[in-house]
């Protein structure tokens, strides 16, 4: 029997971030989470992340596609978040914007780490920003850096 599994561990990796500005009270914290597992955990340079802030989740599916497409990467982690309101916006914006990183991961052959927050409020955003659930920003960075082992050992 064969079995995959892949470290954390890649200090070579390239990553490239994509995060939105929109809500960026809350991304700051997932960005922060996802350079302390990048480089604490992952050993990745300093050198070799990329962080691109763009306005919204929404536009988050093109630029990680551009950045999947460029071969400067190994991997693209996506961080974001979409806060639920009274309107029907918030599915639009989350659907869209999971749909379309979901495409360009399938579309691509690097890893591209959804780190999307979609919360019903404000307090469940800190809460996966850092406080009582983690950080899913860092979460996302280390799937991305697992992931770039896992498809290395697929290949060799």
């Amino acid at each position: 029997m064969n079995v995959i599994e892949a470290a954390v561990a890649t200090p070579d990796a390239r990553v490239a971030i994509v995060i939105a500005r929109f809500n960026n009270f809350i991304n700051d914290s997932l960005l922060s989470g996802a350079l302390d597992a990048l480089k604490r955990i992952g050993q990745v340079k300093d050198e070799n992340i990329t962080v691109v802030w763009v306005p919204g989740a929404y536009e988050m599916p093109m630029t990680a596609r551009a950045l999947a497409k460029a071969n400067k990467y190994d991997a693209v982690v996506a961080l974001g978040t979409v806060i639920r309101g009274g309107t029907a916006h918030f599915e639009y914006v989350a659907g869209e914007a999971s749909s379309g990183l979901a495409s360009v991961a399938m579309h691509s052959d690097i890893p591209v780490a959804f780190g999307v927050l979609t919360t019903e409020n404000i307090e469940q955003a800190i809460e996966r920003a850092g406080t009582k659930a983690g950080n899913k920003g860092a979460e996302a960075a280390l799937t991305a850096l697992e992931m770039i082992n896992v498809l290395k050992a697929i290949h060799a």
